[in-house]
This record gives C-alpha cells, structure tokens and sequence, in this order.
C-alpha cells in the first residue's frame, strides 16, 4: 500500500547545469508571473544584500520603498551555507519566499488571460526562442520552499514507521514548458525511482494563473476572513479560475494514473481543494483524505467566492476532511449547511450517498529534527556574533511574510506605541523582524516602510537602532540562533491556521523560558491555553503592554509559563500529528465502506426467516413513513393507514412471542389515529420524544417536561416565523416538541432552499448550548431536541421490557431477535444503536429501505412494497 501524499510542491526540484559569461553561475529557473527567463540578469545575491545599510527591493513598476536598518551583523560565517530555508513552512504558500521576480500585482490580469488558446503570448520572452534548457545537464536538489511543516511531519512519521510507503506529488517549482519530452521523461523516472515522487506537469500559465492570480488574489484573502472586493480581486477571479481548474485536474490526472487499489491518497491545502472529488469522480471506492493547513473562513466570508459550490464539493470528495482548530472546523461544517444545504454534525456532513468525517487535529514540530539542526557549529557561531553584537539590549524577534494577514504593520504600530510610553526603555531593546517577500503589495510595503523610518529616527542613535527590518528571509542557523537568545517573540497575525514558528521558539527556550506574545487570532493560541501572553493584534495599547509585560516579567513566571508550552509542543508532535490523522483516517475509511453501497448486501428474507423461526423473544421496530407506508404531510394525507400495513401489523402481534413498535415524527395524537385498529401495538412519536408501551394505552413522556420546551419554542417559533413571512409557500408545522418548517411547496424554491439553509443555521447559532438542533429533512427543516431520538426511545422500551421481564418472573429479561426497519436519516442513530446490541441480543438484523448511504446491515430496493412483503413472510412463518 503506498500514501500519496499530494502537495503544491514537491521536497525536490531540478537545477541545470548552466554557465553564463563563464562565471559559472545558474540562471533563477523559478517561476516569475508574466515575466521572461533573462539570463543575463544576476540572481540577487543576498549574503551581499545583508551587508549594505539600506535593503532596496529588485526593482518593480512602482519601485519598491528602500528600508533602512542595521542588519550588517547578519553575515554568513561560512559561504557555503545556504539561505532561505523554510522550515516553518506550516502556512508557506509554495513559492512565496523563493520567488525572485514576481508579478506587478497592481496591475490589472492581461487580456489573454482570458483566452486560453492565446495566454502563452505574455509568458516567456527569451526562453523557449533560444532554447537553453534543452540540451543542458540536469540533477535533482532539495527544494527548500514550500509547506515545511508537512515535509518534516512525513520524514518523521516515516522514520517512526507510521507511514510505511509515502510518494510525493507536486510541482517541480521551476517553469517546465521549455522542457522537452525526453527530459520531462527522464527527470520523471529519477525522481520516481530514487526520491519516491511523482512529478505534475502543468503549462506554466496554469501554474501562474492558479497560484499568483487565484490562489494569492481569491483564496488567500478569502480564507483568511478578507472579503474579496477589492478591483483586482475581481478582475482575477473572472480569469483566473480556469487556471486553478487545470492545476487540479493535472493532479488528478497524475495520481490517478498511478493508482492501485489499496493506496491512500492524502490531499494538502488550499492549493488543491478540488482534487479530492476530481480523483472520487474516477476511483469512487479511493481511499482520499484532505488537510487544510490555512485558516477557514466564516461562511459569511466564504459565500463571496462564485465558485463556493464547486470548491466545498471538491473537498467533499475526501472521506475525512481535516483542519487546524476546532474554530476552523466549526466554520466549515456552517458554510457546507448553509451553502449545500445539507445535514451538518458535529462529526462530519451527511451527503445522500456518502458520510464525510470533519475532524480537527493541529499540526506539531519535529523535536528530534530539530534537536539535530541546533547542534550545527553554525548555529552556536551564530549565537556568539549575535549574543555579542547586542549585549546589554533585550532581543525582541519576529519572522512573518509580509501581507496584510500576518499583522505586520499592526506589530510595528504596538512597538513604537511601546518605545513612546515607555521611555525607559528606550536604548535597551531591540525589534529584530524578518518579513519574507511575497506577492508584491506596495501600500503595505510603503506604510512599513514609513514606520520603521518614523520609530527609527525618533528612537535612534549614533550606538543604536530600535528597529532592524529584514525584508527577506534568513539562513536557518540564523533562524534557530535567533530563537535560542531572544527575550521575547512577538506573532501578531490577524489570522493564521498553525503558527510553527512560536513552537520552535518554545523548543528553542529551554535554558532562557522567554516568553511568548500570541496573537488570538492563530490556531495556536487555542492550543497552547493561555501560557503565552494573548494579544488583539488590533488593539495597539494591549500590544505594548505585553511588549512591557514580557521584558519584565520574571524568571519564575517565564519558566512555569514555558513548561506549559513545552509540555503541549513535545506531546503534539509532527509524529503524533500524523498518526493521529492516520487513525482517523483508517477508521472514517472503514465506516465509508461499511456503509457504502456497494458493501452492503440485500436483504435474505431467507435468513432473516431462519433466525425468526428460532427465535423465542422478538422485538421489531418499524418506522412508519418511507417504510410502512409512502410519504407525506398531515396536511394532504388521509389520517389513516393503509389496510395492508394495518393487516400485516395484526398479523405479527398475533404470534406471542413478538413485540412491534411503529415509530414515527408525528404527534402521539395522530399516530394513535392511524393505528386505532391495531390493538397491543407500541408505538414511539415525535421520533424518540413520547413513547406508548408494548399493549398499553398511557403515553411516557421521554422529552424535557412541557413547560421547560415552551421556553424554547416559542423563541423557535418567532424565527421560524420570521423566515416564513420572508418565503411565499412556505408554512410551520408546530409539534410537542419540535417544529417543521416546510417549504415543499414554495413558489420559488432556489430562495426557499437558501432561506432553510439560513434558518436552519440560524437555530443552531443561537441554541448552540441549549440542546437545540435544526436539520434538513425532505423538503423542510427540523427543530427538534438533541436528548431524544429513536435511539433513546430504543433504549427506553429494552428498559421497559426487562422490568416486565423481572416483575413477571421470566428468565429471558431481553429479546433474542431483533429487528428495526426504516428509511431516513432518523433511523441511522436507531440503526447504530442495534448493531452495537450483536453482543447482548443473538439475532440483530437493520434494514435500511430503498439505495442510500447507511449504517444498517442490508438494503432493500423495492420500497415500502418490499417491506410489506418481507414482513408477510415473517408473519406466515411459525
């Protein structure tokens, strides 16, 4: 069995062996948006960069703002090591930090973006005309961009033995048009036979436009709670979509081909959000997970996607769907209610056909790994120059991408905010912050810029610069020595799946428990409860104080507050991450198939008769509409049953040794109108909430006392009410204990579905913690308590039945035969129920009627004529 394991970017990429001007050096082969390969332009070198006083971006149209600072201590001791190395790569967007030239994203897509036949013409200027890639040497290297994250949690789980065979799936990360056949060919088969991966080849204007235009433009903001309505937002979002169809559908393409039955495929981040059902769509019985590593938005945020549909069933298309935080899942289940309109749980989403389990598990670090890389000469040479270069000043450091969603400005803003009110500090720390280039976004460049120039020239001298601003990133040495000596790490992010980089600090802390500041608004905050200094990144003045709160904190605190952190780091492993993930994985697989409806038999009316006959005890369980007798409202249905259901019921009391309870969603009243003919039958409303024992006459209320549900419906009501007034056709069917609000008959029944959705949404939200769920049923919406269901009237009447048992002196207190027959998603909790009885009861048979995803043990097709006859037969037999 092998895991596929499907990211943007593969660990690996290729390098050419390449001269120019007989230097030797490599042309820069990443991608660069709408850009040629110019191999006379020199890669920005920057070791060199780090030496000068003043940081200037590459140029652009518009140029960049130069940003001074005094990074000169940040130089290489050794030549040899490289750079930019993203190990925090939790959250990196593939290609952020290597790109070298990107897109001018200020402008608007060009027009062949909206012809694909044409789009190649704004692509490559110089490349494919001279063809310098052709007859070049190759040889494959690490790509040390990408999602770091993913990459260390797999190489540890695989060095744990969790995941036995992996391969890799993603990009090379280098433009690939100019390549020939025989070299695609060639690098393919090294890189499958000695690296484990599979390479996805795509035209670089698919690569471009779905990662630099959809995914950097739509989904990135999106995600991260941002509305898409700025003008080049939009102007992406009509062009670029075709782009991101490509790319997904050339994965697919590539894991498909090289499928075998029993591989599992494991999907990752927002890059790739319709590959699940493209791959399901080809391999139904495939074995596919997905794991976001970004944020979810709220369904308000997510709704402004045009294509939000086609998005959310694309992820559908896994068996289990994970996220970072609980927040993150919760808001995925709401959009897909609202969106879909379908069944959300606190497990998953009930489609007709499929089960999808939701679960939340968030990723960790690699403490082994880690443990490695800081024992590298490097790293302590590195914490002597800059232990040395800042004597006497506290450290603070930061290390974030700079765009809108990880809160630079706003970070910036609290430290001058900081250094303005508390003079005394002034001359004594030090803001060391490394924003890592991505797509261009010179407002925000401009307004950092400014910053740092106004905090830095109110607060510096000759000796001393409060401010260091690294616009790109640093050699991993760099990175852990800068962890290791900080007082302080600051993560203002205004929105963010799974800060790594605050767990490395903590690993990194274990001789000075410097402590963290956190912004509320990462996965992490949730994670680590509280030991770290929570701030809003918003509120400048809370930012400050904890600048303030952290540089004076005191030793016992830091330490009692680091050993929290610590403990929750080190038992939330990478490894842990992933075999978690795995288990969850095996068994939301296990239940798809289970419940598929390709491994559930039909029902053996051959069987079920044998196990009948030898039985001494029955209990059978009967739901009434679907399975007794057709669908249909109190409203424009006669109340009474049909003569054969009515004939068959009689039929199955007359024999003494069983006992037949109808169940049903209606009143105890109308229930005891359609079976006044059927004498001894037991009988369970309002599915699960009032129960009528086997050959009694006096209900048992199993729901809250009447007046506690008063409390609540009539808050239910006035919303219900609401939504009626504002949806013509539309009326409310108002029970004991719950409510139905039907929309059947709606005039217009696209607005219909959306307001159900709205409504159903709507009770959940505001009776979250009352025990209150609203779910879609055909063609209405339920409100109904979540403490009664015809599992608990299940368990009620064995209740009922063993005391009988007792009190009448009878050996046997429970049945050995048992049977539940029913239709709808009210009867899989009753079918779960049963099937976990094969322990206690001998003989357990659950029938789910007509084709459907479900968790009873045979099927059948024929419809309430299928059951009549089946139970006809169990009647005749003696």
């Amino acid at each position: 069995m092998t895991t596929f394991v499907a990211s943007l970017h593969l660990p690996y990429t290729v390098g050419f062996n390449l001269r120019r001007n007989g230097r030797g050096e490599r042309p820069n082969l990443r991608f660069a948006a709408r850009e040629s390969f110019d191999v006379t332009t020199p890669v920005p070198n920057l070791l060199a960069t780090l030496n000068q006083t003043v940081l200037v971006t590459p140029p652009k149209t518009p140029p960049a703002p130069a940003i001074r600072d005094d990074s000169t201590f940040f130089l290489e001791p050794h030549s040899n090591e490289t750079i930019a190395e993203e190990e925090d790569g939790h959250e990196t967007d593939a290609t952020d930090a290597s790109v070298t030239s990107r897109s001018n994203s200020t402008a608007s897509p060009p027009t062949s973006m909206s012809n694909r036949n044409t789009r190649r013409t704004s692509r490559r200027r110089s490349s494919a005309e001279s063809g310098f890639l052709k007859n070049a040497s190759w040889f494959i290297e690490p790509y040390d961009q990408g999602n770091g994250g993913l990459k260390n949690a797999v190489s540890a789980a695989l060095d744990a033995k969790v995941i036995e065979n992996r391969t890799w799936v993603g990009t090379l990360g280098i433009p690939t048009d100019q390549l020939s056949e025989q070299a695609r060919a060639e690098i393919d088969v090294k890189l499958r036979d000695d690296y484990d991966s599979l390479v996805v080849y795509c035209k670089d204007a698919d690569f471009e436009g779905h990662y630099a235009h959809y995914c950097k433009e739509m989904l990135w903001p999106v995600f991260h709670n941002q509305i898409p309505d700025h003008p080049r937002s939009k102007a992406y979002e009509d062009h670029s979509w075709c782009y991101y169809v490509a790319l997904n559908q050339a994965f697919a393409d590539t894991i498909v081909r090289d499928y075998k039955k029993g591989d599992q495929i494991w999907i990752h981040d927002y890059h790739l959000l319709l590959v699940p059902k493209m791959i399901r769509d080809k391999i139904p019985d495939a074995k596919i997970s997905f794991f976001l590593h970004v944020a979810f938005p709220s369904s308000e945020v997510f709704r402004c996607l045009a294509v939000r549909r086609q998005l959310l069933e694309g992820m559908l298309g896994a068996c289990l769907v994970g996220f970072q935080t609980p927040e993150y899942t919760r808001h995925f289940l709401q959009t897909c209610s609202r969106l879909l309109y379908v069944e959300a749980t606190p497990n998953g989403i009930q489609l007709e056909d499929r089960f999808i389990h939701v679960t939340s598990d968030p990723i960790g670090i690699d403490p082994v790994s880690l443990g490695l890389r800081r024992k590298e000469p490097a790293v302590e040479e590195w914490i002597k120059i800059i232990t040395e270069r800042y004597r006497g000043k506290k450290l603070i450091v930061a290390r974030d991408k700079l765009d809108h969603v990880r809160g630079v400005r706003q970070k910036l803003l609290a430290y001058e905010q900081f250094l303005d009110k508390h003079p005394e500090w002034d001359g004594k720390v030090v803001l060391i912050q490394v924003a890592l280039s991505t797509t261009e976004n010179y407002d925000l460049q401009n307004q950092v810029s400014d910053i740092v120039t106004r905090i830095n020239s109110s607060h510096a001298n000759l000796a001393h610069s409060p401010v260091v601003f690294l616009h790109q990133d640093i050699s991993f040495s760099q990175y852990i020595a800068l962890l290791t000596i900080a007082d302080a790490l600051v993560v203002t992010s205004l929105r963010e799946g799974m800060n790594l980089t605050s767990h490395e600090f903590v690993y990194f802390q274990d001789k000075k428990h410097s402590p963290l500041i956190l912004s509320e608004f990462t996965g992490s905050a949730a994670f680590f409860k509280n030991a770290h200094i929570p701030v809003n990144p918003w509120n400048n003045r809370q930012c400050a104080e904890a600048f303030v709160r952290a540089l004076e904190m005191s030793p016992e605190e830091k330490k009692k507050r680091w050993e929290i952190l610590y403990n929750a780091i080190t038992h939330h492993t990478a490894t842990n991450w992933v075999s978690g993930f795995m288990t969850k994985w095996d068994e939301a697989y296990e239940e798809e198939q289970r419940r598929g409806l390709s491994t559930i038999p039909r029902l053996s009316s051959k069987k079920l008769g044998e196990c009948y006959s030898s039985s001494n005890k029955r209990l059978i369980i009967l739901d009434y509409e679907g399975t007794l007798a057709s669908w249909g409202a109190p409203t424009n249905v006669i109340m009474t049953s049909p003569q054969r259901t009515i004939d068959i019921l009689n039929d199955l009391l007359s024999d003494k040794k069983n006992i037949v309870y109808v169940m049903s969603g209606r009143t105890p009243e109308e229930l005891e109108r359609l079976f006044r003919r059927v004498p001894g039958l037991g009988l369970i409303a309002e599915t699960g909430c009032f129960i009528r024992p086997f050959e009694k006459t006096k209900w048992i209320r199993a729901a809250r006392p009447e007046a506690e549900c008063e409390k609540w419906k009539s808050q239910v009501h006035d919303i219900l009410q609401y939504y009626r007034e504002r949806t013509p056709g539309t009326y409310i069917e108002a029970r004991h204990c719950s409510f139905l609000f039907h929309y059947r008959n709606a005039e217009d029944m696209v607005t219909a579905s959306r307001q159900a959705a709205e409504c159903a949404n709507d009770v959940n939200d505001r009776f979250e913690n009352q025990s209150i769920r609203a779910v879609p049923v055909d063609g209405a919406v339920a409100v109904e308590s979540i403490e009664c269901s015809k599992a608990t009237a299940a368990m009620k009447v064995m209740d009922i039945l063993r005391d009988r048992a007792e009190q009448a002196g009878d050996s046997q207190t429970q049945p050995d035969f048992l049977l539940v027959i029913g239709d709808d998603r009210d009867d899989e909790v009753i079918f779960r129920w049963a099937n976990e009885q094969r322990d206690k009861i001998p003989h357990v048979t659950t029938v789910s009627v007509g084709m459907r995803n479900t968790e009873a043990c045979a099927t059948l097709a024929q419809g309430v004529a299928g059951v009549h006859l089946a139970l006809q037969k169990l009647a005749s037999l003696k």
